[in-house]
Parts: structure tokens; sequence; C-alpha cells
């Protein structure tokens, strides 16, 4: 394929991806920004007051930026999971592999359906946050940066979710009991400085850790990780499951089984 031709596959499915979840908004976008304004108003306004301030900055100010986060992932991550698995059941995926357009290609376009949900209920949340917080811009290419790195690294982890999914059942394993711990277990709630030093080393782990703190830099100015630290861990780990997603696709892995 040339590379009119190739650009012409990628727009194509990443305009289906995004039509997608935005024909269906009141269930993509909508239930996420209620429930991200729940935990505002429980967390923030009314349990917030009674804990105080967190390194400088009001709780709900501080916990605002993981939130954010919080929503970017399990969206990223759901879009995309959802989707190839949907192409699998329903026996469509077959077109895209019977045509001549190269894998990297299909894994390009799965990935910016994943991002484009998963910056649109970001930017959601975002707005919805400025009624409860005085949320400001410290750093705003670091803001764009590692939302963008991070719904790019969660959209390839749902594809090989989706890839390996047998059955609907198996889209929600890893939701539920990898990403959601993780992502509590994440400082999105707290700063790390408050646990052990035991705790400390165990959540350095935690690859969401290093992306929350990098976010909440973005906002905050503050962070319990190095930032060049945060880049490199993101960084990382897209490159490792870009090679893996394109390697299950190249051999067919759960597809054409």
């Amino acid at each position: 394929m040339t590379w009119s031709e190739q650009y012409i596959a990628f727009k194509t499915i990443v305009v289906r991806e995004v039509l997608r979840f935005a024909r269906i908004w009141v269930q993509t976008i909508l239930p996420p920004v209620i429930t991200t304004a729940l935990y505002f108003i429980i967390f923030g306004r009314l349990i917030g007051p009674e804990i105080g301030q967190m390194q400088g900055f009001d709780y709900i100010d501080y916990i605002v930026p993981g939130l954010i986060m919080m929503a970017v992932i399990t969206n990223s991550y759901a879009n995309v999971v959802s989707s190839f698995f949907s192409s699998k059941f329903q026996h469509n995926i077959e077109e895209l592999l019977v045509s001549p357009t190269p894998n990297y290609i299909i894994l390009l376009g799965y990935i910016a359906g994943g991002v484009c949900r998963g910056l649109s209920v970001g930017v959601a949340v975002t707005a919805v946050a400025w009624f409860f917080s005085d949320l400001g811009f410290t750093h705003v290419l670091v803001i764009i940066s590692i939302v963008m790195l991070t719904a790019v690294l969660f959209s390839i982890a749902g594809l090989i979710n989706g890839v390996y999914a047998k059955s609907f059942d198996d889209i929600s394993i890893i939701p539920t009991f990898v990403l959601t711990p993780l992502t509590y277990l994440g400082g999105v709630f707290y700063s790390i400085d408050m646990l052990s030093s035991f705790w400390q080393h165990l959540s350095l782990l935690n690859p969401i850790l290093y992306m929350v703190n990098a976010f909440r830099y973005g906002f905050l100015g503050v962070s319990d990780i190095p930032l060049l630290t945060s880049y490199i861990i993101i960084s990382t780990f897209i490159i490792a499951l870009f090679q893996m997603g394109l390697y299950l696709l190249n051999r067919g892995h759960g597809i054409r089984n």
C-alpha cells in the first residue's frame, strides 16, 4: 500500500472508532463524568475539609488530577478492548485481516480511537472539576504530553486484552482485578510520603503511580516521583506493549484460531 492508501485506511478505522463511542455518548461519556463528580462531592467537599491540606494544597485540589487521569485510563482501555473483541465476536475483523492494510496501521487506528475517547472523557471531567476546584495549569505541556502518553499506553493494553479474550466476561477481568486496584493504589487519593518505607518502595512497582504524579505535577507543580522518571517508565511500557500488540496481530493470535 502507498502512504496515501495507508492514511485512508488509518483514517477510516479512527472515524469508525470515534463514531462508535460518540453515537452512544450517554453510555460512554456521561457515566464517567457523573461518577467522577460524585468523587468530587464525597471526597472533596464532604471528607476533604476533615483531611485538610496535602502537600500544601486543599485535598480536593490534590485529588482532582488523579481522578481525571483515572477516567482517562479507564475509558481509553475500555474503548479498545470492547471494540476489538466485538469485531472478533462478530467476525468482521477478518475484513481488515484480508485487506492489504498493514497490521501496524490497524493497531494505530485502534489506539487513536481509544485516545480520542480517553481525551473526550478527560476534557469533560476537567470541565466538571472547575465547579468544585480552583484548578490551574502550572505546566501545560506536561499535562498534554502525559495524558496523551497514558491514553496511548492503555489503548494498547486494551487491544492486547481484546486479542486474548475469548468471551465478554474476559474483557472485564483485567479492569476489575488489575486496573482498578492499581489505580486506587496509584496515588490518586494520597501521597506516598504518607506510607511507611516498605509500602513506598512497593508502590514504586505500580506504573500508574508515575502517570498520576506526572499529571499532578502539570497542574499543581508537585510530585512524589521525578518527572523524567515518569516519562521514562511510561515510554518504556508503550514501546514494550506496542511491540507485543503488533506481534500478536502479525501472528493472528486469538483471531485466526
